[in-house]
């Protein structure tokens, strides 16, 4: 059976990306491994289950799958998974991955192993994409260097924290995903003319964010030859 890891922020994950995924993976037979980087139970982002700003439909499923699915209730902790026995590994976005995912030395160890793999996948998600800026080879080279890739645009940045880089609910965004994976050498393009973007190169899938999550579950279905 065709297995993943799921390496989902305790800090705040988005709900669209983190759940659309989820059952669209476990709708075509997927086996799932949830994980956190401490285990303990992953933490969904208000905003992302406010029905004011992604619609009550949506809001609701989210809630309920969080609620009640039993791998994320009880995740693993990530230092206990090895990511070399699944055949994908899902990176989920939100802002709260600036805080734990993206600065955890086991999740950027998972990523290096899904994308060298012979056969393994990496999809990464929205703010989530910021790990490719701290993701080093062994030779020391980045991981993203000369990789095409999309993710959360600065632009969209914009229209959520303030002049002093304040998000709503007071935490201070520590850097900009957009910035940093392109300082370090990642082709980045968000194809904001768009309504949905998706990257491939190699092994590395990358998505922008919420709305690009069903095509980015779809496009890991793809190149797993899994329909």
């Amino acid at each position: 059976m065709t297995s993943a890891l799921f390496i989902v922020s305790e800090h705040g994950y988005w709900g669209e990306e983190c759940i659309e995924p989820l059952t669209t993976l476990t709708d075509a037979g997927v086996d799932i491994t949830v994980a956190t980087p401490t285990g303990d139970v992953p933490v969904v982002d208000e905003r992302s289950v406010d029905p004011d700003a992604v619609g009550e439909e949506l809001a609701e499923h989210v809630v309920e799958v969080h609620e009640t699915d039993e791998r994320l209730q009880n995740p693993e902790r990530l230092a206990a998974a090895d990511a070399r026995e699944y055949d994908a590994v899902v990176f989920p976005g939100g802002h709260g991955t600036a805080w734990d995912v993206n600065q955890d030395r086991h999740a950027r160890q998972a990523l290096l192993q899904a994308v060298a793999g012979d056969e393994s996948k990496a999809l990464v998600v929205c703010h989530a994409v910021g790990i490719l800026a701290f993701t080093r080879e062994a030779d020391g080279s980045y991981l993203v260097d000369g990789r095409d890739v999309t993710g959360f645009p600065n632009e969209w940045e914009e229209d959520i924290v303030d002049d002093a880089d304040l998000l709503p609910d007071g935490r201070k965004l520590p850097y900009w995903v957009e910035d940093e994976v392109k300082a370090v050498g990642g082709n980045w393009d968000a194809e904001l003319d768009s309504e949905t973007s998706v990257t491939i190169d190699g092994d590395l899938i990358t998505a922008r964010g919420p709305g690009s999550s069903a095509a980015g579950a779809q496009t890991l279905l793809d190149e797993l030859d899994l329909e």
